[in-house]
């Protein structure tokens, strides 16, 4: 077996910042400075590739990708089978439940929450035993209320900046979210030591 590390890395800030971090602890790669718009480059000990932020955990679970780093909300939605090794403390937001200021839900009709986050948002509403109607959209989810679509919307907030300026606001927190550090469970086996060593790495800036 290749005892090269391969990273998948999200694309955006949270990657590149991750990317930053690995760097300075030796797992840089010179293609990753030279050529920005390559989606694989090679960090000898490593192999990084960008993909999209949702798609990391599939990756690593099919084994593509021995370790990956996405968000705790994509783990929750998605629920892959992989081990979640760390808790990066970055990337630092929460799913909620918002809704118009002065929003009252009434229990005797069906709730409308909007969201892209379909099976976390079913689950909660299940576990209070509340019946909701979930409309799947992929973009400008607070737009949902406003324009009478939905009841409700759960969502990532991170300031709440955008929630204020549509006249909107939370409602209730589901889970608190950041990035965290996934690996492959058949790779975690075989690759221990180096996978440990990443961790370590990594650990060792996030927690400071």
């Amino acid at each position: 077996m290749n005892d090269q590390i391969n990273i998948a890395l999200p694309k955006g800030r949270l990657g590149e910042r991750v990317y930053a971090v690995l760097s300075e602890a030796g797992y840089g790669s010179a293609d990753a400075e030279v050529n920005s718009r390559k989606l694989v480059f090679d960090g000898g000990e490593v192999r990084y590739f960008w993909v999209k932020p949702s798609d990391v955990p599939i990756y690593v679970e099919r084994g593509a990708a021995d370790l990956g780093v996405c968000g705790s909300d994509i783990l929750l939605e998605q629920d892959p089978d992989v081990y979640e090794l760390s808790d990066l403390h970055t990337g630092v937001c929460r799913i909620a439940v918002a809704a118009k200021k002065g929003f009252r839900d009434d229990p005797g009709r069906v709730l409308r929450v909007a969201t892209k986050f379909e099976n976390t948002a079913r689950r909660y509403y299940a576990g209070i035993g509340r019946q909701v109607d979930i409309i799947k959209l992929n973009g400008s989810i607070e737009l949902a209320p406003i324009l009478g679509l939905s009841d409700v919307i759960v969502d990532i907030v991170e300031t709440g900046t955008t929630l204020r300026e549509n006249g909107l606001e939370v409602v209730e927190k589901i889970a608190d979210v950041s990035a965290r550090l996934i690996a492959n469970k058949s790779s975690y086996k075989f690759k221990t030591g180096k996978i440990k060593a990443v961790q370590a790495s990594l650990s060792a800036v996030t927690e400071r």
